[in-house]
């Protein structure tokens, strides 16, 4: 399969003229106006040389022509926010994100081990025990109960807490004496680690696992495209690149086996001067792979409650999540990142996280050079005093729309009903004049965004609950939710001069699906997916091939 693959991603040579014709052509022109056409001329740089209406004249003999069948052409979607390897590696390891009970993650869990005798650990993730109806964390004796040979470790299905058994533990050599580091928590029982780490103890097990070899990151990374280029994704936002990823993806470059477009962003403030140096790294490979920044952690997530909030848990009273970082930490992080003009992303989930990103951001904004698009990832739990803020800050709002449909009924729980009136606010972002940029944190969801942008327009899940939407205000139009996964993620990137639109001198990305998402159900747009995605004027998957 990986040699397909790789066979699959090496570029034919350039077209002098590419004509996909016969399409139901949509695009955004750089204002965001909705723009239609028939016709896409491609030159031989992989770039949009026109569009052309029914009455317009075709090239007489371009080299490639394409017969689109009236079928819907729309501008390649971007991920705003995804972790490419996370995909790569949930691809290889343990899945439990299908799992709906303790009972049935732990029949996963032994069979998996059964069919890998040669791994010395269990690693995998996904795992959510409020899917489950669990009512509590899972324990080591719960996994103890599945598999207790050998080191068990899996990570949360947000990726901010992770679940050990009694093995890993052992491995880890934590005790009941160990301290849990800061902006971390340790799950007890009885006195001794119950086996869930929440967030940064998450590293007191991370530390004791065995490291990927290079030949697993690259495996890892061509799963990720091709899974990202089967669900219609030509370029991705990855939060939080190793050294050790960026150097698989220099790889597969090297070997002219990047398709997808990497707008990257360091997991640490050294990740990310070692990697780039002391500015953004220029575009290379084809305007495939750039490192423009860094992201910061300010706190966790409400499945694990390490969402730092303004108020205790409506579900938890004594707890409010955890700051991951002082408000002097968080600022000598941005104000470094900044001088050497990189672009800072603050993951902030909970209202209070929110309020303080958006407090450092005001005490910085007057000192600091250049335009610096400050993005919020998530930006889930808002104070709605604090919403008119992100215009008035110019802050984008990095938001994932199927966050919501997966975590309504929990942040209902954690949250009580007076704090939802600023929970996944994307209308009310809108109007205050934030700009949206849409994507996924896949692997915590699927990276499909069609998915993203039927709850984007709906408030709904897969079944289409709940009936008219949670919360519909919050709501926002077609135009807004194709913008937030075109034309603003490429602009939340610093890449709005070459991708996130089809206007003629753009990068010729874009997807041929089955039919058009301006006028298709919500149900539809969500069960839609791409018959081919092109990449740069090269058709890299079609359906069925």
């Amino acid at each position: 399969m990986l040699a397909a693959l790789a066979a699959l991603l090496l570029a034919t040579p350039a077209h002098a003229d590419t004509l996909v014709d016969n399409v139901n052509g949509i695009t955004l022109d750089k204002d965001g106006k909705l723009v239609r056409f028939t016709g896409l001329v491609i030159g031989s740089d992989g770039k949009v040389r026109q569009l052309l209406d029914r009455k317009d004249k075709r090239p007489e003999r371009p080299d490639f022509q394409e017969d689109g069948k009236g079928k819907t052409l729309i501008p390649g979607l971007i991920d705003a926010h995804g972790h490419v390897m996370g995909l790569g590696f949930s691809l290889m390891l343990l899945d439990l994100s299908e799992t709906k009970s303790l009972a049935e993650a732990q029949a996963a869990i032994r069979a998996y081990a059964a069919e890998n005798p040669e791994m010395p650990w269990i690693i995998g993730r996904g795992w959510n025990q409020e899917k489950w109806g669990l009512g509590r964390f899972p324990t080591a004796a719960d996994l103890d109960a599945a598999v207790s040979d050998r080191a068990v470790w899996l990570e949360r299905v947000d990726g901010h807490a992770g679940w050990a058994n009694s093995a890993a533990i052992a491995a880890a050599k934590v005790t009941a004496t160990t301290k849990a580091p800061e902006g971390g928590r340790i799950e007890m029982a009885g006195g001794k680690p119950g086996g869930v780490f929440v967030d940064a103890a998450m590293s007191l097990i991370d530390q004791a696992k065995p490291k990927p070899q290079a030949r697993d990151l690259d495996r890892a990374f061509l799963l990720a495209q091709q899974k990202l280029l089967s669900q219609g994704i030509t370029t991705i936002a990855d939060m939080g690149t190793t050294i050790a990823e960026w150097q698989s993806y220099r790889r597969a470059g090297d070997k002219k086996q990047l398709a997808i477009r990497i707008i990257s962003y360091g997991g640490d403030i050294d990740n990310m001067a070692l990697i780039a140096g002391s500015e953004p790294t220029p575009w290379l490979y084809d305007d495939r792979l750039r490192m423009v920044g860094v992201k910061l952690y300010l706190d966790g997530a409400l499945g694990s409650r390490g969402a730092w909030l303004k108020a205790p848990y409506s579900d938890a009273p004594g707890q409010k999540g955890l700051p991951l970082l002082t408000p002097a930490q968080l600022r000598n992080k941005m104000v470094r990142a900044s001088f050497d003009k990189f672009q800072v992303a603050i993951h902030a989930i909970g209202d209070a996280a929110n309020a303080e990103a958006l407090d450092a951001i005001t005490d910085l904004n007057a000192d600091l050079p250049g335009e610096r698009r400050w993005r919020i990832e998530h930006a889930q739990v808002i104070d709605p005093v604090d919403i008119p803020r992100f215009a008035q800050l110019k802050v984008i709002a990095s938001m994932q729309p199927v966050h919501q449909t997966s975590d309504r009924l929990m942040a209902e729980a954690r949250l009580g009903p007076d704090r939802l009136k600023g929970a996944y606010a994307w209308r009310s972002l809108q109007t205050a004049g934030a700009r949206l940029a849409f994507g996924s944190d896949v692997p915590v969801e699927s990276a499909n965004p069609f998915p993203g942008i039927a709850a984007a327009i709906s408030r709904t899940d897969a079944a289409g609950q709940p009936l008219g939407g949670w919360h519909p205000e919050e709501a926002v139009n077609r135009e807004t939710a194709l913008d937030g996964f075109t034309r603003t993620a490429a602009f939340a990137g610093f890449a709005e001069d070459r991708i996130g639109t089809l206007m003629p001198g753009m990068r010729a990305d874009f997807l041929i699906i089955d039919s058009d998402p301006m006028l298709a159900s919500p149900d539809e747009i969500r069960r839609m997916t791409p018959l081919e995605t092109w990449i740069g004027g090269y058709r890299y998957y079609k359906k069925g091939n």
